[in-house]
């Protein structure tokens, strides 16, 4: 039986209410009209208006509101209308109540308020400056260009406070919050990598946002607590260990009214973690669109080709190679017409991912062999272009 939807937003909201919230991106703060509601798809469509300034307390502050039309790069005039979670943040208020401004759906989605962000840019614009603002708050690194920060003798960087770490193997969370110790937002995507000292996160008092993708290593001992870190309002956290799952479900599913996006999905036990930790594909296991069957189909086939590929590469002679890779190309684009044929979930972002995981059997082969195998390569991908339909 499924869940029943709820029929209103978590935290009070409703069509004509005007929202206002703190914009890092104006340095002041702006508004933005709520014009429907939609229990179905839980979205809020949200019109941003043209006002910014100093906190306001009610609508007098804004004086005559007006809704924000986009000029800036390829917009033609369009209304900065989009479609969000219809969970109101926490830093955001509302300050009362107008008629409408609009009868009409959006027709554009988006992931996260962000108020504040599309003003600016045409602000900028308006102002003949067409060059994106660089900003010294934000800071990206991959785990191993941020393991040799950590390494240097360095002063903390305070002024950052978004950051974004990717290809993250390993990483120790105190020697972040040392170095980073403002940070609003925090986004760390691993490569089933592992967190230490997570518990150390909690240092972070003005986190308002984080989100943990593939990292392992945090148990229910490192969970963020509301009254370490009161401000945060996003919570996302994919492929993590079951343990820290579910303590910071038990931990933040209480905060959503308050106005905490609470997103915790791809639960993974130490066993799928060593079963998958060289499966390109893995990232399907739990996705929206694939059921389990055929997710396990998926690996299989994965699987032998990578057996296919490297048994040729090893055994058979050089002047072999570029037909039988081409065979087994073709035998992977049929393998997955099949599949997508009976379930339909082959889509762009899966397509890409079967050349990947094609990629990463050669790269591992080229390591075994010590050889370039572009060509090699180009003949595997030949064949799988011959018969795929996807």
């Amino acid at each position: 039986m499924s869940k029943r939807k709820p029929a209103a937003p978590p935290r009070p909201l409703a069509p004509g209410d005007v929202v206002a919230a703190y914009s890092r991106h104006l340095d002041e703060w702006t508004a933005a009209q709520i014009i429907r509601l939609d229990p179905a798809t839980q979205t809020a469509a949200v019109l941003d208006l043209t006002w910014s300034g100093p906190e306001p307390s009610s609508l007098s502050d804004l004086g005559d509101v007006a809704p924000l039309a986009l000029t800036h790069h390829t917009w033609n005039g369009t209304l900065s209308y989009c479609n969000k979670e219809w969970l109101l943040p926490r830093s955001h208020k509302v300050i009362g109540t107008i008629p409408p401004l609009l009868d009409q759906p959006a027709d554009m989605w988006g992931s996260g308020w962000h108020l504040g962000l599309q003003l600016a840019y045409q602000r900028r614009w308006d102002n003949g400056i067409r060059e994106d603002p660089v900003g010294s708050w934000r800071a990206a690194y991959t785990g191993e260009t941020l393991n040799e920060f950590f390494g240097r003798s360095a002063e903390p960087r305070s002024e950052v406070k978004h950051l974004s770490v990717r290809e993250v193997d390993s990483l120790d969370c105190e020697r972040l919050v040392r170095c980073f110790p403002a940070l609003t937002d925090l986004d760390l995507y691993g490569r089933l990598g592992t967190l230490t000292a997570a518990h150390s996160l909690n240092g972070l008092a003005s986190l308002r946002r984080i989100g943990i993708v593939d990292l392992f290593g945090m148990t229910k001992d490192d969970r963020l607590t509301p009254s370490r870190v009161p401000e945060l309002e996003s919570v996302k956290l994919h492929g993590i260990p079951a343990e820290y799952a579910s303590v910071m479900r038990t931990t933040w599913n209480p905060e959503i009214p308050k106005g905490v996006l609470v997103s915790v999905i791809g639960v993974r036990t130490p066993e799928w973690v060593e079963e998958n930790r060289n499966n390109p594909l893995r990232d399907w296991d739990g996705r929206d669109g694939i059921g389990g069957a055929t997710y396990k189909k998926s690996v299989a086939e994965y699987k032998t080709t990578r057996r296919s590929i490297l048994k040729t590469l090893a055994e058979d002679p050089a002047g072999l190679w570029p037909a039988r890779l081409e065979e087994i190309g073709r035998a992977y684009g049929e393998a997955f017409n099949a599949l997508d044929h009976r379930a339909g979930f082959i889509m762009t972002v899966e397509r890409e991912e079967l050349y990947e995981a094609l990629d990463h059997i050669m790269a591992e082969a080229e390591t075994l062999q010590g050889l370039d195998l572009r060509d090699a390569r180009e003949h595997l991908f030949s064949g799988v272009d011959a018969t795929r339909d996807w």
